[in-house]
């Protein structure tokens, strides 16, 4: 899907939302938000529930309009969007899951790389299998797949490895950095860590309306060592700006 402002960003930039205003059932979520994706890196937005994550990832995805302000996508490129359910049809093989978008628009599915493609994250010898007897990481797996059938250069993940055991996440987050390098990524999740070891530039979102902080990122390329000495400093860094985020959310939000 095209976000409809189909504008044309900067060159080094892959998204750029300028003076964004979003409301989403009577309460205004942000005003004036600033956000820019730089090409092929990985952007990582926390902030507390309910502050309005999703829905500026929504806005970019093309899902929701803007009230005001400006989305702006370099060649007006279209993205690929992974939930944090894995939304698996339960009728569809692993296969028929993976080849989805294809078939929704009126395509003939590429079987011979959506096959290779689970081959990639290991699950080749589950092909046909349903959804119902794959294992949550299993699923999830199959759902990055799927992003990945539908090769678009700018991705948005919503929390997908958040529902997942801490092993699975980890093996998860490290596939994911592999296979969706050279992409432009915007990952929202509610886990410092996972920020840490993924993110190129990340940031806090917090406020109502809310606003963008930028957070400080590890150096090195992803996906850092949890146990990286430096992870960890900047793990309770993160943690501190996070909970004053949530602070100020609770002074605003109604008792």
């Amino acid at each position: 899907m095209t976000p409809p402002e189909n504008l044309q960003a900067e060159s080094h930039h892959a998204v750029r939302v300028e003076g964004a205003r979003f409301g989403f059932e009577g309460a205004l979520l942000f005003d004036g938000l600033e956000l820019a994706l730089e090409r092929g890196r990985w952007t990582c937005l926390l902030g507390p529930s309910g502050v309005g994550k999703s829905s500026l990832l929504r806005v970019i995805a093309g899902l929701e309009r803007l009230e005001s302000g400006n989305l702006s996508v370099l060649g007006g490129a279209s993205v690929a969007y992974m939930a944090q359910q894995d939304l698996l049809m339960p009728w569809l093989s692993a296969l028929g899951n993976v080849c989805l978008g294809a078939r929704l628009r009126g395509e003939k599915p590429d079987h011979e790389r959506a096959l290779a493609l689970l081959e990639r994250v290991g699950l080749g010898a589950e092909a046909d299998a349903l959804p119902h007897i794959l294992s949550g990481g299993m699923r999830q797996r199959v759902a990055l797949a799927r992003t990945l059938m539908e090769d678009r250069p700018i991705v948005l993940m919503d929390e997908p490895f958040s529902a997942l055991d801490a092993i699975t996440r980890m093996r998860l987050q490290e596939l994911a950095s592999g296979l969706l390098a050279g992409r432009t990524v915007l990952l929202v999740t509610h886990d410092p860590l996972e920020a840490l070891r993924l993110g190129e530039r990340i940031y806090v979102m917090a406020g109502r309306p809310a606003s963008l902080q930028l957070a400080a990122a590890p150096d090195g390329p992803p996906p850092r060592k949890p146990g990286d000495r430096s992870l960890q400093a900047l793990h309770a860094e993160l943690l501190e700006q996070l909970t004053a985020a949530d602070d100020a959310g609770a002074r605003l939000r109604p008792h």
